[in-house]
């Protein structure tokens, strides 16, 4: 690889930077003027969401049974073993089930979105879109911005039910708790600013999911071999900023909750 002075490093990710703000910028605002492609949206939809159901209720689900058992070992310490479905709710809802769907799906479908649409930067189908008079980002960009904002908020829910799920079955079957008392400690260990913390979350992580590994798609370069490695980059990215994001809206949703 060859040596970059750190001005030109930094002149890089300078323009890396205001590349990605412009196109992430492009395709939010594209969706109110016309044309829309909303059958593009409704097929990513399908794509992202329906595709991405199975990963996320196993993640879930396995993760509700472990935070069971763990929770358990160490509430046993105190004679609380009861109070197991507060903790399990809590978690999932606030922290685990947001995060682990967003890198579920980030792993998925971000990579997916940088090679598919790599795939047409390097055999110059997106050039030929231009030339025909078609916008990229509206076509591409925007319909998996919207559709993974809008199918990763509901695929947390149902990760954060599997997550509660797996835990009554640990608690039930292994612990000996009853199931009437886990379900209401887990309701009752919910608060307002409990849940809107954890619905929060995936409206950042789809963005960051639809915006970073179209941006990485959109420039790629070199041939399928530039293809592998946007896609790589676009996983690893999105997933650090994922993690990033979900610390500072934690620290902010603190500040406004209390909890």
């Amino acid at each position: 690889m060859p040596f970059v002075s750190p001005e030109i490093f930094a002149k890089q990710r300078l323009a890396s930077i205001q590349d990605y703000s412009i196109l992430s910028w492009r395709a939010v605002v594209n969706l109110f003027t016309r044309p829309r492609y909303l059958a593009d949206i409704y097929t990513q939809m399908d794509y992202i969401g329906v595709g991405s159901m199975p990963i996320v209720v196993l993640t879930g689900f396995f993760t509700g049974c472990v935070l069971a058992l763990q929770s358990a070992t160490s509430l046993e310490a105190f004679g609380s073993v009861s109070l197991t479905g507060n903790l399990v709710a809590l978690s999932m809802v606030k922290e685990l089930g947001p995060v682990l769907t967003g890198l579920m799906v980030s792993g998925r479908n971000a990579s997916g979105m940088a090679s598919e649409i790599g795939s047409m930067k390097v055999t110059e189908q997106i050039d030929a879109m231009r030339a025909l008079g078609t916008d990229p980002v509206r076509k591409l960009v925007t319909p998996r911005l919207y559709a993974t904002i809008f199918m990763l908020f509901f695929l947390t829910i149902m990760s954060d039910a599997c997550g509660i799920a797996g835990g009554a079955l640990i608690s039930i079957a292994l612990l000996g708790l009853n199931g009437s008392s886990y379900f209401h400690n887990s309701y009752r260990a919910l608060q307002y600013g409990d849940v809107v913390q954890g619905l929060a979350k995936p409206l950042f992580s789809g963005f960051i999911i639809a915006t970073v590994g179209c941006y990485f798609g959109m420039n790629t370069k070199g041939g399928t071999q530039g293809v592998g490695k946007a896609t790589t980059q676009a996983v690893v990215i999105s997933s650090v900023f994922i993690i990033i994001v979900d610390l500072l809206v934690t620290r902010a949703m603190i500040g406004v909750f209390g909890r």
